[in-house]
């Protein structure tokens, strides 16, 4: 699981390790390598084929991945030491590359959630700047996006938009994949709603990642009242572990659930777009595309 050590993750991983039968490997960017925790920086994709080699070390069977992690920032110009654009990788390229090697090992009906965000939807209303494309190679180098918003803070707001309709575009390829049908394995996109207080923000400004921080407390109960897409961190975490858990019943190739809105957007109800994502992501961290 990535993503488990704050905000809905941890409740959600939580209540998982909690269950019977379940023993959960957690990552964690500056743990040591133990038992529990295995270190993984999703900004290296070093770091994430050793965390990958590693778990396949540890066991031959997989029952579940949980793909949660994420953030944003204010711009797009920071770079990771592969020389892509940081939120997409964190997002997006280092969860691809952390699936790809682990699929063989997926147990038959095993579930794979991948956490996105209702942001990357123009309806929902968010106020982000939602993504005009899914383009794995534009994201990874947003400077050559003929259209790349040249105000930072857009720019910022469409790189993390779009890297979650990647998420996205990724479960639905996954969902439709004929080894992970006639193993009966659920690959789900998971919307948890516009959810406040998490570690999302921590790579923003200071006067908006402390914003963020005091949304996510009772002084933000208003705006869940009055907005339908906002949710606690405690509905969130809880329909994530339910998710994994089988507590919730996937329709077959379903592909994407949503806490507060039920169908993803139209780019990401795209099956060429998919395709097209999941070859070029393959591409980017040195995989074939099968």
């Amino acid at each position: 699981m990535t993503g488990g050590t704050s905000g809905f993750g941890a409740i959600a991983a939580e209540r998982i390790s909690g269950a019977d039968g379940i023993r959960l490997v957690p990552s964690a960017r500056h743990a040591a390598s133990t038992e529990e925790v295995l270190p993984l920086d999703l900004s290296s994709l070093d770091s994430v084929r050793t965390f990958a080699a590693t778990v396949r070390e540890r066991s031959d069977r997989i029952d579940g991945l949980v793909l949660n992690a994420e953030m944003i920032r204010s711009d797009v110009a920071a770079r990771t030491v592969d020389g892509f654009e940081t939120t997409f990788v964190v997002n997006h390229l280092a969860h691809y590359l952390l699936l790809r090697p682990l699929l063989p090992a997926l147990a038959d009906r095993a579930v794979v959630v991948a956490t996105t965000s209702g942001t990357r939807d123009p309806a929902t209303g968010a106020g982000l700047v939602p993504p005009r494309h899914g383009d794995a190679g534009l994201l990874a180098h947003p400077e050559r996006d003929p259209d790349l918003d040249t105000h930072p803070r857009k720019a910022g707001q469409h790189g993390y938009t779009a890297s979650k309709l990647c998420t996205v575009l990724t479960m639905r390829r996954l969902s439709k994949d004929d080894t992970v049908r006639a193993g009966r394995i659920t690959a789900v996109a998971f919307d948890p709603g516009q959810v406040f207080g998490t570690g999302l923000a921590r790579a923003l400004p200071t006067p908006m990642r402390l914003a963020w921080r005091d949304l996510g407390t009772r002084a933000g109960m208003f705006l869940r009242i009055v907005q339908d897409t906002f949710n606690t961190q405690t509905e969130a975490g809880n329909t994530l572990a339910d998710l994994v858990l089988g507590d919730i019943d996937v329709p077959d190739g379903r592909g994407y659930l949503a806490l507060r809105r039920g169908e993803p957007s139209v780019l990401a109800r795209s099956d060429e777009q998919a395709e097209r994502s999941w070859r070029e992501s393959a591409r980017l961290v040195g995989l074939p595309d099968r």
